[in-house]
């Protein structure tokens, strides 16, 4: 069967993303930024206040070994309040150093055992206000202590070199505990503003989508304007579509009525040439007659195609299938009605017509028609719609005629929907039947195609676009 090809006029390449998709994105992609970003700012503040805060705690154990060194002849006291000083590597450590001797003297804490504390003086760390330093070291066991430490002279008793030292475990596990609730938290701000940004978008491109269905149902069939309120962006667009859609029926209807003035005007002389010739039994009489009727046939066949055209370029409303079938098969009844010819017409669902009625009529009547003079006994008319859709989303359905007559050889099924392309000069018609309906089915960017059917004979395959309607189709 010859290849239906679709003729769709072209349309804009649609980009990669969907403005809802880039604004989803932005705002998802911005969302997860600024999160990002307050989420890490937020860590560290709270780690420089952990860490301040325990600065602090160990500040009261140095002041505390500070004042027992001021008011006591000793080194130093043997151990503070605190019990963990007095476990063994507990983590928490204190050592004093007297550096005005020349084998330096050191205290510690019993946690301490024999390792001793290393100094930050050595390390470079630069003393703060105060003259304290602070920083963090590596402990008798490998972890890692934050470490203050203090020069005092004391005077007569001496220079001595203060440090207290603590595990980091505890206001680490503070910190781990503080950003795992962070993340959680954001994760869920960040899906909760994500969702909110789905809705607003939902929301925000609700006219854009009316909008969409609206011109959608006009170029359906299924409505005339764009109707509905929109928002004041997008009102002034809905109303120039609607301007557009108007003066799109206003040039069609004008082109039409020109296209029929023209075709009165040129009808009334080519009728006298043929009258006049018609009247003289001379040759050059039935030459003059043979070519006004070619004249008359063209003229016919390119108004009715520009006719075609006007009316397949603009926005109709469309057409119910089925009654237009049934009125045919009535009115095909009585043109035959002297021939033992029965008409069937079936449809597996209502379907309508995307196009106006007049060339549905036209279409369809010509197919019928040529099935009836070819046919012996029987003519069906089967209508179905297609189930996929096209790459423009465009529905179709197809009419297929089948007769019972002798057929057609596949080699002159092509020259039979050329213009003018009659196979028996028996059969009364100008040719042009068939053609007409292909290019009129081109027209609307489908086809017509002949074959063969089950039964013998010619099946003519039409196909047409389409837009779901009720109606029903069940005479027989």
């Amino acid at each position: 069967m010859q290849q239906l090809q679709d003729k769709e006029p072209k349309r804009p390449k649609p980009s990669a993303k969907s403005i809802a998709t880039r604004l989803f994105l932005s705002a998802a992609i911005l969302s997860f930024t600024i999160l990002l970003v307050g989420g890490l700012g937020l860590s560290t503040v709270y780690r420089r206040a952990a860490e301040a805060n325990f600065d602090d705690r160990l500040s009261v154990y140095l002041r505390a070994l500070v004042a027992d060194i001021a008011t006591s002849d000793e080194a130093g006291p043997d151990e503070l309040s605190d019990p963990q000083f007095a476990l063994l590597l507990s983590g928490w450590y204190w050592q004093i150093t007297r550096l005005d001797m020349d084998k330096a003297r050191i205290r510690s804490s019993r946690s301490l055992f024999a390792a001793r504390l290393p100094r930050l003086s050595d390390q470079g760390v630069a003393a703060g206000i105060g003259g304290a330093r602070k920083g963090y070291v590596k402990g008798p066991d490998e972890r890692p202590l934050r470490l203050l430490e203090r020069t005092i002279d004391t005077g007569d008793q001496g220079i001595f070199l203060v440090q207290v030292a603590a595990t980091t475990r505890e206001f680490e596990a503070q910190i781990t505990r503080f950003e795992l609730d962070l993340v959680i938290t954001f994760a869920l701000l960040g899906l909760a503003l994500v969702g909110s940004a789905a809705l607003q978008l939902r929301y925000g491109l609700k006219p854009l989508r009316k909008l969409q269905d609206g011109v959608a149902a006009i170029r359906r069939g299924e409505s005339e304007m764009i109707e509905g309120d929109f928002p004041p962006d997008i009102s002034p667009l809905a109303g120039e579509l609607n301007q557009l859609i108007a003066a799109n029926r206003e040039v069609a209807e004008r082109a039409r009525t020109q296209v029929g003035n023209l075709a009165h005007a040129l009808k009334t002389p080519l009728s006298v040439i043929m009258n006049e010739a018609a009247g003289d039994a001379g040759p050059l009489a039935a030459k003059v007659e043979e070519q006004a009727l070619i004249m008359r046939n063209q003229v016919a066949y390119y108004l009715d195609r520009a006719r075609a055209a006007v009316r397949a370029g603009a926005l109709s409303g469309g057409a119910d299938v089925a009654p237009v079938v049934e009125a045919l098969v009535r009115t095909f009844e009585k043109i035959y009605s002297s021939r033992p010819i029965h008409f069937t017409a079936a449809a597996a669902e209502p379907v309508r017509f995307l196009g106006e009625r007049q060339d549905l009529e036209e279409m369809i009547g010509n197919l019928v028609d040529n099935a009836g003079k070819w046919a012996v006994s029987a003519v069906t008319i089967s209508v179905a719609p297609e189930s996929s859709r096209d790459a423009a989303g465009r529905s179709y359905f197809h009419v297929e005629i089948d007769d019972d007559g002798p057929g057609l050889a596949p080699e002159l099924r092509e020259r039979a929907l050329h213009r003018g392309g009659r196979l028996d000069e028996t059969k009364p018609g100008s040719g042009l039947g068939l053609s007409i309906v292909a290019e009129l089915a081109a027209l609307y960017g489908g086809g017509l195609a002949l074959d063969s059917n089950p039964k013998g004979g010619l099946r003519a395959r039409l196909r047409l676009p389409s837009t779901a309607n009720p109606g029903t189709l069940t005479r027989s």
